[in-house]
């Protein structure tokens, strides 16, 4: 099985990951920012967006099946702005190395009826810095947390098996 990925942002990254993570054929994730212009966290905003990378076996899940999950947890017409989080590294976003990813991803916004509504950017992934460690997997580890998140806490755990 040779597994693929995609950077999906949605918002606060804490969330992201806490929800894509436990999605069926879901191999890992790690919390980063994409497609800023420098490769450390300890730097001045830089212009990137806060975002979950996925690894995932194609097999199981397909990239439309991902955004379809990101949709579930994303308000697609809010520009730089999720739940009570506001700038631009709040963007949501799809972004991939695989030109075949950004084809289905604009595909699958292009198909729906309110696309000319939505606010999600699709582009190559030009760079990825991964989140500091305490940013990994962050309500898991931390769930006292998840009043800072805008997922609630039903669909956070959708997919969780218990």
């Amino acid at each position: 099985m040779k597994s693929e990925e995609i950077v999906l942002a949605g918002g606060c990254l804490w969330g992201v990951q806490e929800f894509i993570k436990y999605v069926p054929g879901v191999i890992s994730t790690e919390a980063g920012r994409a497609n800023g212009t420098t490769h450390t966290t300890q730097s001045e905003y830089d212009g990137y967006a806060e975002c979950v990378r996925i690894e995932f076996n194609p097999q199981q899940i397909s990239v439309a099946t991902l955004i379809d999950h990101l949709f579930e947890i994303i308000d697609p017409y809010s520009i730089n702005q999720q739940g009570v989080d506001i700038g631009l590294k709040y963007r949501t976003g799809i972004y991939s190395t695989n030109p075949n990813h950004l084809t289905i991803a604009k595909q699958y916004i292009a198909a729906r009826d309110d696309a000319a509504k939505i606010a999600v950017e699709v582009l190559p992934l030009t760079n990825f810095v991964p989140s500091d460690d305490e940013h990994q997997h962050h309500l898991t580890h931390h769930p006292e947390d998840h009043h800072l998140c805008h997922i609630p806490w039903n669909i956070l755990h959708r997919y969780k098996k218990s």
